[in-house]
């Protein structure tokens, strides 16, 4: 565009030259020559005004040329107070943000079908979030985060009761017949428990039993039919489920679940055993060995492409542009959340976002400033010398036809 607004100003130049010895020839050679002349005026005035905005004209320091240079720091408080008082006002974030559905614009990215790109964004998306997590876990320190969640549940264990919950858990339980296989499970463990120690039971009985059976050799058969007795019970107790010795169970599994809601002492008990067991060292050395296993999993599942973590995430995100899309109540709740963040943020620290953009333009050299407003409106500014080279020659034009009627 300069080189055109140049090459019409060499162009009025020269019909200005060529038809100045034509003047007598005829009279359209009056309005000729006059259109040239005053185009090339207007052309060279539009030219010094345009080239005085960026520099200095053919460089001679003429006074209020190179504007923009010199003026780069009063330009950069200028344009940040633009900024500040149009843009960064809660007043006009808080209209600007009530006319946005945030909420539903998000939900459309996020199920977005892949033939809009939907797929591969929700896949940076988690390629992104998954790397996060695992530079996150790998910066902080293990130890002390391990130890900071710990406390966490620890505290918030402390503030469960937990007698009145176990209590109301044996009571579904048996409601349910489900305590019925932990029952058998324990028949089937005192069965195997017995049967592993049958010779510790038979020493018992040898040195429990009198000296005088032991003199006669009777201990064998008095350990064999006691371990055969046990055997039969526990059987008949897994066969049967109306046994007594079943029912007994059962009944003590009742008094339990009411003692564990409504006796002061039993409740106290559990408490303190709760209180014992979270304070207990073995405890924390168990859940830090616990804890140091679970990061470690999560690094390597958010690193890992086939370990399945980044396709639950996107089926989660996909989910999530579902409910954000469809349900009206959490777009409202979003909307006003973001909206109120925005303001906050034009509260707090507009003045800081203003002044970063001042700074920012005060750092930059004469040199910088000048190529990225010249790059930015310098097209426009050649049709300015255009137009300046048009409407000059139309007005000398015209003052040529009325100084003829004159």
């Amino acid at each position: 565009m300069r080189w055109t607004a140049t090459g019409m100003l060499a162009a009025m130049a020269a019909i200005f030259f060529t038809t100045h010895g034509l003047l007598g020839a005829h009279p359209a050679w009056g309005y000729v020559n006059a259109f040239a002349e005053a185009a090339m005026v207007g052309g060279l005035a539009d030219w010094f005004a345009v080239t005085a905005l960026f520099r200095h004209p053919l460089g001679l320091p003429i006074p209020h040329t190179a504007i923009i240079p010199q003026n780069k720091d009063r330009i950069a408080d200028t344009m940040a107070s633009f900024l500040r008082e149009n843009f960064l006002t809660p007043a006009v974030v808080a209209r600007r943000m009530s006319s946005m559905n945030v909420a539903r614009a998000i939900g459309d990215f996020l199920v977005a079908s892949p033939e809009r790109g939907g797929e591969d964004a929700r896949s940076r998306i988690t390629a992104g979030a998954a790397e996060l997590i695992a530079e996150v876990l790998e910066s902080l320190d293990p130890d002390r985060l391990g130890n900071q969640v710990r406390s966490g549940l620890g505290a918030q264990l402390a503030k469960i009761e937990i007698s009145p919950l176990a209590g109301r858990m044996i009571e579904s339980m048996m409601a349910d017949k489900r305590h019925q296989p932990l029952i058998d499970g324990l028949i089937r463990w005192a069965g195997l428990t017995l049967e592993d120690n049958e010779e510790t039971i038979r020493a018992i009985i040898h040195e429990r039993t009198y000296r005088i059976v032991r003199w006669i050799g009777l201990e064998d058969k008095v350990s064999g039919p006691v371990l055969d007795g046990l055997y039969k019970l526990l059987a008949e107790v897994l066969v049967d489920p109306d046994h007594p010795l079943r029912h007994k169970v059962e009944e003590g599994l009742e008094k339990l679940a009411q003692d564990l809601q409504h006796d002061p002492e039993t409740r106290e008990r559990v408490e303190e055993m709760k209180r014992e067991l979270l304070e207990n060292p073995a405890v924390a050395e168990w859940w830090m060995g616990v804890w140091e296993r679970l990061r470690r999993s999560l690094i390597r599942r958010a690193r890992d492409a086939e370990s399945g973590m980044g396709a639950e995430m996107r089926s989660t995100l996909a989910d999530l542009g579902e409910a954000l899309k469809q349900d009206e109540r959490l777009q409202v709740q979003i909307n006003r959340f973001a909206r109120r963040t925005m303001v906050g943020v034009a509260t707090r620290y507009g003045s800081q976002i203003v002044t970063l953009v001042s700074d920012t333009v005060k750092r930059w050299d004469a040199t910088t400033i000048t190529g990225r407003v010249e790059g930015a409106v310098g097209r426009d500014l050649q049709f300015i010398r255009i137009n300046g080279t048009l409407v000059g020659g139309l007005v000398g034009m015209t003052l040529h036809f009325i100084t003829g009627l004159l």
